[in-house]
């Protein structure tokens, strides 16, 4: 019985260790690639894209237009539950979040934020310049403009 109440506080150490780690990470941050350059990522170290048919909130509300299940299923929402945050390669005031449905939705320089679900965090993106549910798909660059060539940044 002893030997397990000295390992409890050790446990209890490590698990609000990890629990502190995981909220001073960023919410977006700089991913790499020769192919695309420099391309914002999101918490799990998955690209982040915008879709071309959804409306840019410069000035105004953001609007999703990918809104179908099939669509969310592919390409999931960016969503963040407090504050939103980048790191020190990303332009604080270009962040932010809107509510759509029901959920915070991280946006970066106004554009609505997804993953694609066939990207792996520290792979190469997958999802650049896809063309599916009525628009295309582009990774964002850290100034919050698409990447539309190879290796721009």
């Amino acid at each position: 019985m002893l030997r397990y109440q000295a390992i409890l506080p050790v446990v209890a150490l490590a698990l609000s260790a990890s629990a502190a780690a995981a909220q001073d990470s960023p919410t977006l941050s700089v991913g790499q690639s020769e192919e695309y350059g420099s391309y914002i990522v999101g918490p799990e170290g998955k690209p982040v894209y915008l879709f071309t048919t959804d409306t840019q909130g410069n000035g105004g509300e953001p609007a999703v237009s990918c809104t179908s299940e099939e669509c969310l299923n592919a390409w999931p929402l960016v969503t963040a539950e407090g504050e939103v945050s980048v790191g020190s390669e990303l332009d604080e005031s270009l962040a932010g979040t809107f509510t759509h449905d029901g959920h915070t939705v991280v946006t970066y320089n106004g554009w609505p934020l997804y993953t694609f679900v066939r990207d792996e965090a520290g792979q190469a993106p997958q999802g650049q310049d896809v063309h599916s549910f009525g628009g295309e798909w582009y990774l964002l660059d850290p100034q919050g403009e698409k990447v539309e060539e190879e290796g721009s940044e």
